[in-house]
């Protein structure tokens, strides 16, 4: 079994910044992508940024230049930088990780979410 566990969320104001991290435990081989999502009230999930472990990054249009995703490999652990935030970043943040369990299963994991709100 895989846990993710989020921290970091909070409470600021617009033009503030948040740190999230995203800490993947159990039973893993390795974890070969990692990511980021976020859910607002009344809209869909939504991707915000994801990562794999050789470093290839995907952002949406609407962070860019402001967000950063970032690995521990050695930890497992993921974070996000979140600049310049905006009232419309306000959501629930889910760290997603695709693990690698055993040499042939590979299982999609998330976390149980953290709260971003921004306040304008």
């Amino acid at each position: 079994q895989v846990q993710l566990v989020e921290s970091g969320g909070g409470l600021v104001q617009a033009g503030g910044s948040l740190r999230l991290s995203c800490a993947a435990s159990g039973s893993i081989l390795s974890i070969p992508a990692m990511g980021w999502y976020r859910q607002a009230p009344g809209k869909q999930r939504e991707l915000v940024a994801t990562l794999t472990r050789s470093g290839t990054t995907n952002y949406a249009d609407s962070v860019k230049g402001r967000f950063t995703i970032s690995r521990d490999n050695a930890k497992n652990t993921m974070y996000l930088q979140m600049n310049s935030l905006k009232p419309e970043d306000t959501a629930v943040y889910y760290c997603n990780a695709q693990v690698l369990t055993t040499r042939v299963t590979i299982s999609d994991y998330w976390g149980q979410g953290t709260q971003v709100t921004v306040s304008s």
